[in-house]
């Protein structure tokens, strides 16, 4: 009779059927206070109006109870951050120490954390597992939920918990290409510059009201028809086989390009250039097989050229507001070949 009591008592008590879960059970009482459920109550789903709130003023944390340790089963936790200040948006950074029960088919349907935009009721995200802690999350306004769901089996560690801070909206900052020139100072007006991809629309810019009669004159013929860039050009094209025997040594001391600021380069800070920048050859590589009996070897050049690129100069007019346009001519240095020697013998 004890045996058979036994076997009738077991068969009475709730089991896990294979791929069976259970709905949390634990609901959130009035006035913020967390309780258990009534015995008659269905589900356990926590009614979204049964939360915590808790005003944002400073930075601050929520988790998960017990965090970093295993979280309590049958739990449902909501919380309502506010922010003081109507104005501003609250940030949420997960921490890395991140661990709930897994996914099954990669869909968090038991023990859970979400984030919602209480402003449409919007869910950011809703995470389980433990492969990654989630991304940053940023509310819509100065209102964000957090609910925290785990059912009657498997509890994992250790949880989650939540830093959360104020940050202010993102506004458009007025780019500098926005306002007039004349407005700028040569360092802004020299990034305003760059910014722009084609001459055209550079000069349309510089000067809105005159801007083709600014790109005709550019172009227009002078005393000196054709530039240095276009003269040495033509006259440079003479194939160099030491060059390219070099050129083979990928990694060895060899001229390579480099990008290089034309202000910087010809020290004119009192000038703009554009394009601001240009590919030249210099010398880069290593000097690992330097045959020279040294410690330590470098890599100079041996053979250098100047070469002239033709580019548009702006220059502030003396007196007066605006600039002087005019397409010019810069000298830049190219090394032609490269090798190694000795650090700090210049002789070789």
């Amino acid at each position: 009779m004890l045996l058979l009591g036994l076997l009738l008592l077991t068969a009475a008590l709730p089991g896990r059927a294979p791929g069976a879960r259970a709905e949390p059970s634990l609901g959130l009482g009035l006035g913020g206070k967390f309780q258990l459920s009534g015995a008659k109550e269905q589900n356990g789903v926590q009614n979204p109006q049964h939360e915590r709130v808790i005003t944002v003023a400073s930075n601050g944390t929520i988790h998960s109870p017990r965090f970093p340790h295993a979280y309590p089963r049958n739990t449902v936790l909501v919380w309502r951050l506010v922010a003081v200040q109507e104005n501003v948006w609250i940030q949420l950074t997960f921490d890395e120490r991140f661990g709930l029960e897994d996914p099954e088919d990669d869909i968090c349907k038991y023990d859970f954390v979400e984030v919602e935009e209480p402003s449409d009721g919007s869910v950011l995200g809703r995470w389980c597992g433990s492969a990654a802690a989630p991304g940053k999350q940023i509310s819509k306004g100065n209102q964000i939920r957090i609910k925290f769901v785990s059912d009657e089996y498997f509890p994992s560690e250790p949880g989650f918990c939540i830093h959360y801070s104020i940050v202010m909206p993102v506004t458009e900052a007025v780019s500098p290409s926005v306002l007039p020139p004349s407005a700028l100072p040569l360092d802004l007006l020299n990034n305003a510059v760059t910014a722009f991809s084609t001459l055209e629309d550079l000069i349309r810019y510089l000067e809105p009201e005159r801007w083709q009669l600014d790109l005709e004159d550019l172009y227009r013929p002078s005393w000196q028809l054709l530039g240095k860039a276009f003269v040495f050009g033509r006259k440079s094209k003479v194939v160099d086989l030491n060059l390219l025997k070099e050129e083979v040594k990928l990694y060895s001391c060899t001229p390579r390009n480099f990008s290089v600021s034309i202000r910087e380069e010809l020290k004119r800070t009192d000038t703009i250039f554009w394009p601001g920048c240009l590919l030249v050859k210099r010398c880069g590589g290593n000097c690992a097989c330097c045959l020279h009996g040294c410690s330590e070897c470098q890599c100079v050049p041996s053979k250098v050229t100047k070469k002239y690129h033709e580019v548009l100069q702006l220059r502030p007019k003396t007196g007066v507001r605006g600039l002087h346009k005019s397409l010019t001519d810069v000298a830049l240095e190219h090394h032609e070949e490269c090798g190694c020697i000795c650090r700090g013998n210049a002789g070789g």
